[in-house]
């Protein structure tokens, strides 16, 4: 039994062989892998991401940097008119539509009007009646006239009885009152005639102030009335505006009404056009309150006309500590001045592009507050770096920080 364990033995051949190749292979993978790791780490891409903070490029007035305060409002006409008839009668003709611009006087449309026509052809003949019967009246007072004198003298001869003189002078004076008759007549004649000049005119609708049409609200064939009052009538054929007279009408809160004064500069937005800002000027500050609101309404007027605007566009008013420039009322591209940074004669931001950093040089202009203008450099689409810090460089990783 002794001699049977003294034989035995373990070939470690195998082994050898195999832990040799495993040494061997286990430091070239190891040091592989620290070079490959040495290379990310040094082109960022295993560096851990940059917190950061981002803004994005903004489009701004530049007058906005000294806005006193902000209204909200709707563009109004001063002067509007629901233009209507005087008279109840269908309406046979309109001449205007939406849009139409009219002159003051211009015919806009114009009702039936037989009867108003036969009316004035009446009072003409009348008065042509009239001025007939002037001329008998007056033929009856030259030849009373003549025969009054012949009496008279043929009563100084004692030809004729002081009883045919009476009734001379009688006829002599019945012809001067029917002449002034005659002459009362024509005037009443042309009294008529003017009336029914004025009740024709009823029928054709004009137009009151220069202005521009807004609405129709009748067409041919319905009947237009004072008062509306039929199921089918209408009470009003057009509406018109004076598009000279738009002005801005604003709730400002009766805590910040301090702020505004009459002839104040302010600058006019409309949502319709909202690139642009309109110069304006404060016109009227109505001298009550609205106590549902708690505000005063203000009224700005624009400085200068613009055909684009019109009546009910919703509007917001900025009341400026000065007038605004011409450049001032441009937009411009703008960034926080924290995302610029200088580096030698360059100026610098970083954009995010695919969520890593990337250098942008760029051109700037004017400061205004805590905003610098950008000329050139960026597109305007990107997401700039506002927190720069060492660790903020171009091929970086990014996180953005959630504000």
């Amino acid at each position: 039994m002794v001699d049977d364990l003294t034989k035995l033995r373990i070939d470690k051949s195998k082994f050898q062989v195999r832990r040799s190749k495993k040494i061997q292979g286990i430091p070239f993978f190891i040091i592989a892998g620290i070079i490959m790791a040495g290379v990310f780490y040094g082109t960022g891409i295993i560096k851990p991401a940059v917190h950061v903070r981002v803004s994005n490029i903004s489009t701004i007035f530049p007058s906005q940097t000294f806005t006193l305060l902000n209204a909200s409002g709707y563009i109004v006409a001063q002067r509007k008119s629901a233009v209507s008839s005087k008279i109840t009668s269908w309406l046979v003709s309109l001449s205007v539509e939406e849009g139409s611009r009219v002159k003051k006087g211009d015919v806009i449309a114009c009702l039936e009007n037989n009867d108003a026509v036969a009316a004035l052809k009446r009072a003409k003949a009348d008065l042509n009646v009239a001025r007939y019967r002037l001329r008998q009246a007056e033929a009856e007072l030259t030849e009373a006239g003549l025969s009054y004198n012949r009496t008279i003298e043929l009563l100084q001869k004692g030809v004729v009885s002081p009883s045919e003189y009476d009734s001379a002078e009688a006829k002599y004076k019945l012809a001067i009152a029917a002449v002034e008759e005659r002459r009362a007549a024509i005037r009443a004649g042309k009294a008529a005639v003017k009336e029914a000049r004025v009740n024709l005119d009823y029928t054709y609708l004009r137009a009151p102030f220069d202005a521009v049409v807004l609405t129709k609200n009748a067409d041919i064939g319905d009947i237009v009335t004072p008062v509306g009052a039929a199921v089918n009538a209408r009470a009003s054929v057009v509406t018109i505006a004076d598009l000279d007279s738009l002005l801005a009408e604003v709730d400002v809160s009766e805590s910040n009404i301090e702020q505004v004064s009459l002839g104040q500069p302010c600058e006019i937005q409309l949502d319709a056009l909202s690139n642009e800002r309109f110069r304006g000027k404060v016109h009227m500050i109505v001298p009550t309150a609205d106590r549902t609101k708690a505000s005063i309404l203000v009224k700005a007027a624009f400085v200068d006309k613009d055909p684009r605007i019109m009546p009910e566009m919703s509007a917001k008013v900025a009341f400026l500590k000065r007038q605004s420039t011409d450049d001032e009322r441009n937009p411009i591209k703008a960034v926080p001045e924290t995302a610029v940074r200088t580096i030698g004669e360059k100026s610098v931001v970083y954009a995010i592009e695919n969520n890593r950093l990337a250098e942008k040089i760029v051109s700037t202009g004017r400061r205004y507050d805590s905003m610098i203008e950008i000329v050139s450099g960026l597109d305007g689409n990107e997401k700039i770096v506002t927190n720069w810090n060492k660790k903020v460089k171009s091929g970086r990783k990014v996180e953005i920080i959630e504000e």
